[in-house]
């Protein structure tokens, strides 16, 4: 027992790996959260959409010398209003339109990058380096996590009744269109400050993973947002351990123990559904 102890707490005795976990910890939970809203909305897509669109803005903050959250968030926020305005003006349907807006803002992205000579490795965008976290980083990651986190909780009412029917949401006189536009805004924020753990490509994964598997589990929402932050909490802190012990990329083992855990989610409500019929 005591060296299964100093198994899991040797590597909390490094600075980069303490910050590495509290930006592991932090992604894990706005994650979960708006994963919730995502899997209830239909937005899986937007998220995708949302991630890949950041690149260009990424690479554009770099050239103007500004903080690269801002570009980033800008880019993000950018893909999701053009993706709306061209939906209300076309007859195309939504997820057709998202896939062409963030094929063509991420190929856009990768263009300005392999022009551009840069000290950002493109690796470290795509796919994530969350053992390389700075304290500016974490400083960044705690700040965005906590404050949409907050948000989240406090109108999680308004924002469940507009995820499952906006209609309703509509008669009894909630702001739909900031509703909207509001959860596009934490979602690209979301997103910017997942890239550090998981990068653009996986952050996908951590905004669908934990929600889907709570929503197998359960038939409450707010149990379903806590199942959700455990689900995620309990992989990104493990993946993160398990990445250091293998020397693996930190990013992909979270989503991994994310895939295994709705898998067993949903053999467990497979089993469940047997059981209930054979009864």
């Amino acid at each position: 027992m005591i060296e299964l102890w100093d198994y899991i707490s040797h590597p909390f005795t490094y600075a980069f790996m303490q910050r590495a976990i509290l930006a592991a910890l932090a992604t894990g939970l706005v994650c979960a959260l708006l994963s919730c809203f995502l899997v209830l909305k239909g937005w899986s897509l937007m998220g995708d959409a949302i991630s890949h669109a950041v690149l260009p803005g990424i690479v554009l903050a770099y050239l103007a010398a500004i903080p690269i959250i801002i570009g980033a968030f800008a880019s993000g926020l950018c893909c999701s209003v053009a993706t709306g305005y061209i939906k209300e003006n076309c007859r195309v349907k939504e997820d057709t339109v998202m896939g062409i807006v963030f094929s063509g803002m991420f190929a856009f992205g990768l263009v300005l990058f392999s022009k551009v000579d840069t000290s950002q490795h493109l690796n470290h965008i795509l796919f994530g380096n969350v053992l390389g976290t700075t304290y500016a980083d974490l400083r960044q990651i705690l700040t965005i996590a906590i404050s949409v986190s907050i948000l989240v909780i406090i109108k999680r009412r308004d924002l469940m009744l507009f995820c499952f029917d906006p209609v309703q949401a509509k008669v009894i006189g909630l702001p739909v269109k900031l509703l909207h536009y509001g959860l596009l805004s934490v979602l690209a924020l979301t997103i910017v400050a997942s890239l550090q753990a998981v990068g653009v490509i996986l952050v996908i994964a951590m905004l669908i993973a934990p929600g889907i598997t709570a929503f197998l589990l359960c038939k409450r929402f707010e149990l379903m947002l806590i199942i959700a932050v455990i689900v995620s909490v309990f992989s990104t802190v493990t993946g993160t351990l398990i990445s250091f012990y293998i020397d693996g990329a930190t990013g992909a083992c979270i989503v991994i123990l994310q895939a295994i855990i709705f898998m067993l989610a949903q053999l467990y409500r497979v089993i469940n559904n047997q059981r209930k019929q054979r009864k």
